[in-house]
């Protein structure tokens, strides 16, 4: 049975085609890793994959409904998964309701520790990015790492 993990929804201040055009390409999530882990990754417009704590996973887009939704699997994981991802347009014009959702082939011992958690980072990184487009930085976020000066 799969366990199905829905993030919280956020207003990001971007239109939905602005958002959906930074998450279309896989290789955009290059220049989100500090420079010491970008020698483990590889991508390419649809895939991308890499070395995480020893296992070798890969993420490939199945799906892209334009400005919408796009659709992702694994390609190579320790276990099935599969991401899907919507820009909605919000009810204030130029914004997009943006919310994420999980599902995953876990046993109950991979459920139990890790349900929470995945929950949790869902949720982070959906606040993390409508924060962000309101031009506030996460807590601890050092710009510098990515290229930016402080």
């Amino acid at each position: 049975m799969a366990t199905e993990i829905k993030s919280r929804h956020a207003t990001v201040s971007r239109q939905p085609c602005e958002l959906y055009m930074g998450f279309v390409d896989m290789r955009n999530f290059l220049q989100f890793l500090p420079e010491d882990r970008k020698k483990d990754i590889t991508a390419d417009y649809d895939s991308i994959r890499g070395t995480v704590q020893g296992f070798n996973v890969g993420i490939r887009v199945a799906d892209r409904i334009p400005y919408s939704r796009i659709d992702f699997k694994d390609d190579g994981a320790p276990f099935q998964f599969s991401i899907s991802m919507f820009f909605d347009p919000a009810q204030e014009a130029g914004k997009t309701d943006f919310h994420i959702e999980f599902s995953a082939e876990l046993n109950f011992m991979m459920k139990m520790l890790l349900g929470s958690r995945l929950q949790e980072a869902l949720d982070k990184l959906v606040t993390s990015l409508a924060d962000a487009s309101e031009g506030k930085m996460p807590e601890g976020f050092d710009p510098s790492q990515y290229g930016f000066r402080k």
